[in-house]
Parts: structure tokens; sequence; C-alpha cells
């Protein structure tokens, strides 16, 4: 079973969802995922998973959404665990390499995969990046195209300039 809890943001209800249990760790240890509801590639089982808003790292995920809404860089680090394949996983360990308030190109990505000794492409990389299954947190928005522009984001172009924007002026 999956826990979930829906969360109240300034850009819209979000859905966070955590492991039941993955290797031996109690419920609730990892984050597994965090969307904007209705986003592209929202689970489409959503609906049938727990509602646990108290769970402990549901707790700080509100926390940590809190102070990074305010303007702030969030100081606590959450424990994250996204399910992918190995190259979605390697391109989403870079994204969170990120700092707060920079943006890296599809194609800086691809370049760092290829130098990790990986086969890539950018349309390979954006599918990835599409498909980063915690949103915000691992910061697939502050990935633009080779000419700075504001290309696709799952929870819509929008959101991404708003998330860019919050973080440009802290």
């Amino acid at each position: 079973m999956i826990h979930t809890t829906v969360i109240d943001t300034p850009l819209g209800l979000v859905q966070a969802a955590a492991n039941d249990s993955i290797e031996g760790e109690k419920p609730g240890a990892y984050l597994t995922g965090l969307w904007f509801i209705g986003q592209k590639y929202f689970p489409a089982n959503a609906k049938k998973w727990l509602e646990s808003p108290y769970l402990p790292v549901f707790v700080s995920l509100n926390e940590w959404l809190k102070e990074y809404f305010s303007g702030k860089k969030p100081a606590a680090k959450l424990p994250l665990k996204p399910q992918g394949t190995p190259f979605q996983l390697e391109v989403w360990k870079i994204l969170l390499k990120i700092p707060y308030g920079r943006t890296i190109t599809y194609g800086e990505i691809t370049a760092k995969i290829k130098s990790a000794g990986m086969k890539a492409s950018a349309q390979a990389v954006g599918g990835a990046v599409g498909h980063n299954p915690i949103s915000i947190i691992i910061p697939c928005h502050r990935v633009l195209g080779a000419d700075g522009s504001l290309t696709g984001y799952a929870g819509g172009t929008e959101k991404k300039l708003a998330l860019l924007e919050l973080e440009k002026g802290s």
C-alpha cells in the first residue's frame, strides 16, 4: 500500500506518496512521489492510496514546502526514494545537484550523463526529466532548453515559470 497526503501550495494542490515498506524500512520512511494534482504523468491509481497525512515524512514535507514557498531555500533534506530506471535515476541525481535559483540545459545534463560513461540523447534526458516523480524537490523546473526557453514541465510551464521566479527572487 502506498501512503499519501494532499498539500495546498500557492501554485495549487500537490499529492505526495510515501513507501509502504522498502527494504525493510518503516512505512513512510521515504518520499516516493510529489505531483501537482492532474499534471501530466499523474499516477492513475492515486485514488486507491492510503491517506496518511501524519506520517513523519509528510509532516517534514509540509514544513519544507512552507519554507520553500515563503521564498527561502529549505535547509532540511528530505529522505527521497524515487522509483525509475537506472538512466532516470542518474538524471534525477544530476537534477538534485542543480543549485537553488540556478538553471541547466538538457544538453548540459546529456553531457554529464555521457561523461559518466552512459549513452544519452537530449530526447532521452527530456523524457527522464519529464517523468520525475518528485516534483519541486527534485528540481526538474530548473531545466531549460538550449536557448534558455521554458520547455515543457509536467505541471505546466506557468508553474515552472512561477517556481523559477520564486527562486530568483530569493
